[in-house]
């Protein structure tokens, strides 16, 4: 079965990044499976299937978000037991730089829909003001 390319847009969020792919590269270029990412402000502490338990900064240009992003993995963690399925969905994920889902939530998207609005509206007022007085 041929699945579809994925894209996603360079620098998002790493967090964004963890929740959505669930593999973490480690320094030895071992990628292991998440079972937990426990989010504490600008930290996560993230629990991998093979027990490791780490803390970790929300960074978009981290080590793990940039060798996420070039695929710099060596092999799969023979404890995590990553499946081959979503070995084989990260291997058809590209990064670009202008293209692809930013991985915002739709709730997030229309959040600022919302505040971009209600600004125009504000700002509308404002100038209806100033012609008045």
């Amino acid at each position: 079965m041929s699945e579809k390319k994925r894209y996603y847009r360079k620098n998002v969020e790493l967090f964004l990044l963890l929740e959505k792919m669930k593999l973490w590269p480690s320094r030895s270029g071992v990628l292991h499976g998440i079972v937990e990412i426990e989010k504490q402000g600008n930290y996560a502490i993230i629990t991998t299937h093979c027990g490791k338990t780490f803390k970790v900064y929300n960074s978009r240009t981290s080590r793990a978000a940039r060798w996420l992003r070039n695929k710099w993995i060596a092999e799969p963690c023979k404890h995590c037991k990553v499946p081959e399925w979503k070995l084989d969905k990260y291997s058809k994920t590209f990064f670009s730089q202008h293209y692809g889902s930013d991985l915002r939530s739709k709730q997030d998207k229309g959040d600022k829909a919302i505040s971009q609005a209600a600004g125009q509206k504000l700002e509308k007022r404002f100038r209806r003001q100033q012609d008045n007085s």
